[in-house]
């Protein structure tokens, strides 16, 4: 009997970032801004890549598909939860969690792999330049593509099929602003230790991965220009991979303190910022990290907005 009635509870209360009235209204308009500038800067970059013939090349192709995940990402947390900073009511049915953390498990996943094809990317420019037409053909950047996604896909829907075998009956009040698994767990009256096992598992596995792909493929670039003492070189490659690193460091950090770490940190305040940063502040930050500091990027902008006035 007590396990039927616990099956009844589907719908659930985000409790938001914060529960002060007073701050409910700056922090929508700060959130609201973000997120557009989020979506221009994304989007931008999407319409600037495939405008300009010269990008037409596969670190922007990688690149493209990586502002469209972030854009996707910002896209299944934050209007949610900007409606929540003004409502009364923040209630979400058990289905439409499942599936925000659907999508958002989704883009996660898929930035993952996109991450760590473009650390090949950037190992077979540098140090095998003469084949690198032969090894990055068209074929082989869409198969890795249609791998990030299809791999972002089947993660994020494992997930959610093992979410079933919960019910929910100790709280409906999901201490986060949006759906994410942890919090969830926290408030299921079956033991969720086979899932928290699996997330532990495949998300640490997944990441583990793409972070050795990224720290194999940098580490091998390194020694390769450091062999050729070319401090023009240096200078070049740096420019060139800079911004994958920095975004590469933003990205892993606040992901592994969110999945891979002991779960009783998440739900907390520092695990809620962890989860802020992660899904709303670097979105907004890759397309200036990845155009400021890239030549091409800027003239190619610099030429459309020419055309244009």
């Amino acid at each position: 009997m007590e396990k039927e009635n616990a099956t009844l509870l589907t719908d659930f209360v985000l409790t938001g970032l914060t529960d002060r009235q007073e701050l409910r209204v700056p922090l929508f308009l700060v959130f609201l801004v973000i997120y557009l500038i989020t979506l221009v800067g994304n989007v931008g970059l999407i319409i600037l890549i495939w405008k300009s013939p010269h990008l037409h090349i596969p670190m922007y192709f990688f690149l493209g598909s990586l502002a469209f995940v972030d854009a996707w990402i910002s896209s299944t947390v934050t209007p949610n939860m900007l409606v929540n900073l003004l409502a009364t009511r923040k209630m979400i049915t058990l289905s439409e969690c499942m599936t925000q953390f659907f999508a958002f498990a989704f883009g996660g996943t898929t930035e993952c792999f996109l991450l760590g094809a473009m650390g090949f990317d950037r190992y077979v420019a540098i140090c095998k330049p003469l084949r690198y037409p032969v090894i990055m053909t068209t074929r082989l950047c869409l198969r890795l593509l249609v791998l990030s996604f299809v791999g972002g896909f089947l993660h994020s829907l494992f997930h959610v099929g093992f979410l079933f075998r919960l019910t929910f009956c100790n709280s409906n009040i999901i201490h986060h602003f949006y759906c994410d698994i942890m919090p969830l767990y926290s408030i299921s009256c079956t033991d969720p230790f086979i899932n928290l096992l699996l997330v532990f598992i495949f998300s640490g596995t997944i990441q583990v991965f793409t972070i050795v792909t990224v720290l194999i493929s940098y580490s091998l670039v390194l020694f390769t220009i450091l062999k050729k003492k070319s401090m023009k070189g240096l200078r070049k490659a740096f420019s060139t991979c800079g911004a994958h690193l920095l975004s590469v460091s933003l990205y892993y950090g606040p992901l592994l303190f969110m999945y891979v770490l002991p779960a009783s940190q998440q739900g907390d305040s520092h695990g809620m910022m962890d989860s802020l940063f992660y899904t709303v502040i670097i979105p907004v930050l890759n397309p200036l990290i990845y155009s400021l500091r890239n030549k091409q990027v800027i003239n190619s902008l610099t030429k459309i907005l020419s055309r244009k006035v």
